[in-house]
């Protein structure tokens, strides 16, 4: 008995190991209990797989699990992970630890068959850090070394002495000696493990790397003498990585140094401050042998959202293989998958019994599973069989459901994605629109093709809110390129006379606007100084703003100052609040240019800069306020017919879209009570974190080989900041343009599919033979946004 807990004995462990069944967990008889669900489906599923309701719930039984082996467990070795998704594990964890003998902890523990008399005696375990970017200062706050010491060392109450840390500023170093001496550039050259150095310089960066190789040989070893990873944490990445094991990785692999992948590199980019950061950069990991070493070891995945629904179904019900790095833990009995059901709901079996439960298919239900059906079988709707059916579980249950009216369904289907196009070409006239965007390109990378559109009808207003800065998306070189420029123009004669004439008053609407007049006067005339001078004057509006200056002096040593701050930054540092206005008002600068392309000026944009955009990695939630109240303002002075939202669902994106979306769903609600008006409609867009499939979509809105050009140069000449993709998505090396016409296109293939190439090639209407590209968009009345929010809600919070 360790502080009123039972440790087990060596004879219940060789009984564990002897036994094929998983450890008895009161957390996981729970999970089943509250499920719809088995813990696996064999043959089809690997690993067994418990389904939460929403993230931080995810974290909660994550977090109670731990609780449960570290009673059973005391003195074994722990490895947990870093990175966003296991704030509520973290949260929870911390809470119980620290509220132990509270009434409420009791309650959730016995709720849990957990012993309240046994708390953890978290000083007796040996943490195991997972993985570190190479080269990295561990004195940065976006090293894992700092992130494992802050919330888990520290906020755990861990014994330091007994932690395993990879701290790079040790390895291989001379005292005085740091990493950017060695890597000055911070590229490490894995040649120089077989080559011969060329220079003394190289001969030094062979000796660190053969020291690292060692301290990573020394590090199995270690672990491997303290019985290998007693209860292993962690997520699971977009080629189905888990630690840095990439797509590829060798199950038997151990800890090294090696490379990444460009989906690793792009999920790295935000953590190191872009992509061209992260591109250099090598890593520490543990190997996939290393997590699955022990047969007793306990090793959970945590996953939320839909955007991950694919790699996951890979994982669980692919059969072990190097293509899907995650498939190692089908070799532990005590592994399993703790997911979301928006991560769910392509596992084939669930799928099915989800189905199977349904005594009445909705309209929609069929709609979803024909097509899927159809895209699966590359066939046109109209063209399935019955065998066709018969083919997959889902569609043969849908088969059985329909009986005589199979013909009948299909044709209402294909009809019904007609419609939906046809729709969507019907002009639309004499709307208020406020089209609202969580980020600043958002609106453009969602929906701009048919923007474009709505706003050659005169008779349409619009306006365009930005609710926060997004200053996290701009990289210290472009700030320093800003600078450098507005200095390098500072002295001409023309500046001296825009600083005489006070241009530079951040609350003079008319000289704002001429700053976006100059830019686009020099872009069409492919005039590079004067969109320069543009870009200096705004500026210049901006330091005026944040810091008050006004004169020739005060500019020029405000630059000097901002340039020796960008240069002694750190890429990823977390700039201080000046500088993070500062750069989201680049943002914000590149969106007044993108509607200035379109004639409207800086009173049809506006930038709400909500408070719970901090940039911090655990982020806060919105305030009614702060947050809310804003909206409503704007809602008053619009008063819209027609509001556009970034409707993604929970966790396929960044948490901002998700916060956005809550505090424009409140501010609806208090703007309806208010005004009394139900007649306000919502328009739901999508873009590049995530998609709506074809049955969602309520507009199917045909984009041209025209509509995909000025989606391409309007992104590149007014998200100047973007163009580089310093923080590009998995799923595509480029800017964010790219991967919009890549989305655009593949939806009309899907389209092209299910309703034949002949609907397209020899319609009648030139705008759907000349489309090559869909927008989807969902239209929806205030209540059925309320009951999408609220789930949405209920899947994303406690």
């Amino acid at each position: 008995m360790i502080n009123g807990c039972s440790e087990d004995t060596s004879v219940e462990k060789e009984k564990r190991n002897q036994s094929p069944t998983p450890t008895p967990s009161s957390i996981e008889k729970t999970l089943l209990e509250n499920s719809d669900y088995r813990a696996i489906y064999v043959p089809t599923e690997k690993i067994r797989t418990f389904i939460v309701k929403n993230f931080p719930s995810l974290g909660k039984y994550a977090a109670l699990r731990f609780i449960e082996w570290a009673q059973k467990n005391p003195g074994w070795t722990i490895s947990l992970p870093t990175g966003k998704t296991p704030e509520h594990f973290i949260k929870w964890v911390t809470h119980l630890l620290r509220n132990w003998e509270s009434a409420e902890v009791t309650r959730i523990l016995e709720e849990h068959e957990l012993d309240p008399g046994c708390k953890p005696d978290m000083q007796s375990f040996h943490f195991i850090q997972i993985d570190e970017f190479y080269p990295i200062s561990s004195s940065q706050h976006n090293s894992f070394f700092h992130y494992v010491n802050n919330f888990y060392i520290d906020g755990f109450g861990l014994d330091r002495k007994k932690a395993m840390l990879i701290n790079p500023d040790e390895i291989g170093l001379a005292p005085n000696e740091s990493l950017k001496q060695i890597w000055p550039d911070d590229i490490v050259d894995l040649s120089l493990r077989t080559r011969p150095p060329q220079n003394g310089h190289e001969s030094k960066q062979k000796q660190v790397i053969v020291a690292v190789d060692q301290f990573c040989t020394e590090y199995e070893e270690r672990i491997r003498e303290l019985g290998g990873i007693g209860f292993f944490l962690g997520g699971i990445g977009p080629d189905g990585h888990i630690g840095f094991n990439v797509q590829g990785s060798d199950h038997f692999s151990t800890t090294r140094l090696c490379e990444t992948n460009y989906e690793t590199q792009a999920a790295a980019a935000t953590d190191l401050g872009g992509i061209e950061v992260s591109r250099s950069r090598l890593v520490i990991t543990i190997g996939l042998q290393t997590i699955v070493y022990s047969p007793e070891t306990t090793a959970i995945i945590i996953a939320a959202g839909e955007a991950k629904a694919g790699i996951v179904k890979q994982a669980i019900e692919s059969e072990k293989g190097n293509e899907v790095p995650a498939t190692v833990l089908s070799d532990l009995v005590n592994a399993a998958f703790y997911i979301t059901e928006g991560s769910a709901k392509l596992l084939t079996e669930r799928r099915h019994a989800a189905l199977q439960e349904k005594q009445h298919l909705s309209d929609f239900d069929r709609m979803l599973e024909i097509t899927d059906l159809a895209l699966s079988r590359k066939k046109r709707l109209v063209d399935l069989t019955a065998e066709d059916f018969k083919s997959n579980r889902c569609s043969a249950l849908v088969l059985n459901h329909l009986g005589a009216g199979v013909s009948d369904t299909l044709t209402g289907i294909a009809s019904e994605y007609q419609k939906r196009i046809n729709d969507a070409l019907q002009p639309v006239e004499n709307e208020a629109f406020l089209h609202t965007a969580p980020h600043h390109d958002d609106i453009m990378l969602g929906y701009l093709p048919y923007l474009v559109r709505l706003m050659r009808e005169q008779s349409n207003t619009h306006y365009f809110n930005y609710l926060t800065s997004g200053f996290t998306a701009v990289t210290n070189t472009f700030m320093l390129e800003q600078a450098r420029n507005a200095l390098e123009l500072l002295g001409t004669e023309s500046f001296g006379r825009l600083i005489s004439n006070a241009y530079f008053k951040s609350d003079n609407l008319i000289y704002k606007n001429r700053d976006v007049y100059q830019f686009l006067d020099g872009l069409a005339a492919s005039d590079h100084f004067a969109m320069k001078e543009g870009q200096a004057r705004r500026f210049l509006r901006c330091l005026h703003e944040i810091y008050g200056d006004d004169s020739l002096n005060d500019f020029a040593a405000r630059l000097q100052e901002l340039m020796t701050y960008l240069n002694a930054q750190y890429p990823g540092k977390k700039d201080d609040t000046q500088m993070q206005k500062l750069k989201g008002m680049i943002r914000e600068w590149e969106a007044d240019v993108l509607w200035g392309y379109f004639g409207f000026g800086a009173d049809s944009v506006i930038h709400s800069r909500l408070g719970f955009y901090t940039g911090d990695i655990f982020t806060e939630e919105p305030e009614v306020d702060r947050d809310v109240m804003p909206v409503v303002e704007i809602l008053r002075k619009v008063q819209p017919t027609i509001v556009t939202v970034a409707l993604d669902p929970e966790g396929s994106g960044p948490d901002t879209h998700y916060k956005v979306l809550q505090a424009i769903s409140a501010a609806l609600r208090i703007y309806q009570d208010e005004t009394g008006r139900d007649d306000i409609k919502v328009w739901g867009y999508r873009n590049v974190w995530y998609r709506y499939h074809p049955a969602e979509a309520d507009l199917i809105i045909p984009v041209t080989f025209n509509g995909m050009t000025i989606l391409k140069d309007t992104f590149l000449n007014s998200f100047v900041s973007q163009a580089n993709a310093s923080f590009p998505s998995f799923e595509f090396d480029g800017p964010f343009s790219g991967l919009a016409k890549r989305i655009h296109v593949q939806q009309y293939q899907y389209m092209k599919t299910v309703l034949g190439r002949d609907y397209f090639y020899r319609n009648s209407d030139s705008r759907i033979r000349s489309a090559r590209g869909f927008v989807y968009l969902k239209v929806m009345g205030l209540q059925e946004f309320y009951n999408k929010s609220t789930q949405l809600r209920k899947t994303t919070e406690s």
